[in-house]
């Protein structure tokens, strides 16, 4: 174990890239217990961790966000969104809250929701008379809704390196939790719009908000066609996610008629360049899962924390603070593929649910997505409201507040993340 880890330790200190980091170490721990001959096998480990035939999901659903970004999505689901929520104080940060529901059933992924939304609701926020700060901190903190809410590319990755749980019950187990994280959000965000009196818009006539909702009916009917088919078992993920590309070309060709073909273009791009880096990860992966599995310090985790305490939410706490300290070095699904192989079995051996612990672990680690120095999603949205990054992460920190709130309630209520995938099976 000790060459793994300071080989792992030397090269992220130096920046070395995660995937490049995590392959080094399981080829030093590998020698380490087995010599020339482990490390012969490396090869075959990294081909099996992207090999795995659910894993062609993650191009289609990330192409499929592309594409509706790219064909108008955003604005439809806002001015929907808007007619809905005008009339409430702080009207514009509660639609960047609702928008990133609808979205998280459409990209999977908090960097594109930041982007996607961002981008307009920004602007216009800071127009309005919001803080730059809080409209960067709002929009940074409800794309972390994406991952949570399937389809999740996070929760794809997850299956394939971690196999104790179905993909399926990862995506039902997933609703609840996003709609809690939502919720939360949405309460903090009402109260802080409130106390500094952020505006409120005009109340929209109701044939406006008739026809808002009909013009964003086609991009919302995505997420029916993705879990709908998967939750009901008519498809496997990988036909729902074929599906749900071919829809999108279908409607921003034919309904929407923003999509051309330079755009389908970019759009393929862009998912070519966001796949090859989740693939890189996991066939770097692949290697230090399996010295992990070798080595047995899954094992050795378990025992560490049953000396601190045998009662289960405490133990709960103590590996989600772990959590919340990787995610400030080291970004979602790198933190996902490092520490999941190590904590998944320890937790599984206390006699943790796999689903209950699985859910739990995710949402955890996409707070990284907000959580300096690393937080991609809050340093885009930063960038995006030009503000310097430090005042975006203290405009977040009343939202860090609303995210421990639901990892608390998870840890205490298993049934929030099992209910809905016991219903399907």
């Amino acid at each position: 174990m000790a060459p793994a880890l300071i080989v792992f330790v030397l090269l992220l200190a130096v920046g070395t890239p995660v995937a490049v980091v995590m392959a080094m170490a399981g080829v030093a721990g590998s020698y380490s217990i087995g010599g020339e001959q482990m490390i012969s096998i490396i090869a075959d480990r990294m081909f099996a961790g992207v090999s795995g035939y659910m894993l062609i999901a993650v191009p289609y659903f990330i192409f499929t966000a592309e594409l509706m970004n790219q064909g108008g999505l955003t604005q439809k689901l806002i001015t929907f969104n808007n007619a809905l929520l005008g009339r409430i104080r702080g009207a514009l940060s509660h639609v960047n809250v609702t928008v990133s529901i609808f979205f998280a059933g459409l990209t999977g992924a908090a960097i594109t929701d930041t982007v996607a939304l961002g981008k307009i609701l920004i602007p216009a926020m800071k127009k309005q008379g919001y803080d730059a700060e809080y409209a960067a901190a709002i929009t940074a903190c409800s794309s972390i809704i994406g991952p949570i809410i399937p389809p999740s590319v996070v929760m794809v990755v997850y299956a394939t390196i971690l196999r104790d749980t179905s993909v399926i019950d990862l995506f039902a187990g997933g609703i609840i939790p996003g709609l809690l994280m939502a919720l939360s959000l949405l309460v903090m965000s009402f109260v802080l719009s409130w106390m500094r009196g952020y505006p409120k818009q005009d109340p929209t006539p109701v044939r406006v908000a008739v026809i808002a909702f009909f013009s964003a009916l086609p991009a919302l009917i995505v997420p029916v066609i993705i879990l709908g088919g998967i939750l009901t078992g008519m498809t496997t993920v990988t036909e729902a996610s074929g599906f749900a590309a071919v829809y999108a070309l279908a409607i921003g060709f034919l309904f929407y008629r923003n999509l051309t073909w330079r755009k389908v273009w970019t759009a393929l791009v862009t998912t070519v360049r966001f796949s090859g880096v989740v693939f890189f990860l996991l066939a770097a992966s692949a290697v230090l899962s399996w010295f992990v599995t070798r080595s047995g310090i899954a094992r050795d985790a378990a025992e560490l924390i049953t000396t601190v305490s045998d009662v289960g939410f405490i133990q709960l706490m103590m590996v989600c603070v772990l959590l919340i300290l990787v995610g400030t070095v080291i970004d979602v699904l790198p933190a996902l593929v490092v520490v999941g192989p190590v904590l998944v079995p320890a937790m599984i051996n206390l006699g943790f649910d796999p689903l209950h612990f699985a859910i739990l672990m995710i949402v955890t680690l996409n707070i990284a997505n907000v959580t300096p120095p690393v937080g991609m999603t809050l340093m885009t949205a930063a960038q995006i409201a030009r503000v310097p990054y430090e005042r975006a992460i203290v405009a977040s920190l009343p939202f860090y507040l609303s995210f421990i709130t639901v990892i608390v309630l998870l840890a205490l209520f298993p049934a929030l993340s099992t209910w809905i995938p016991s219903l399907i099976r």
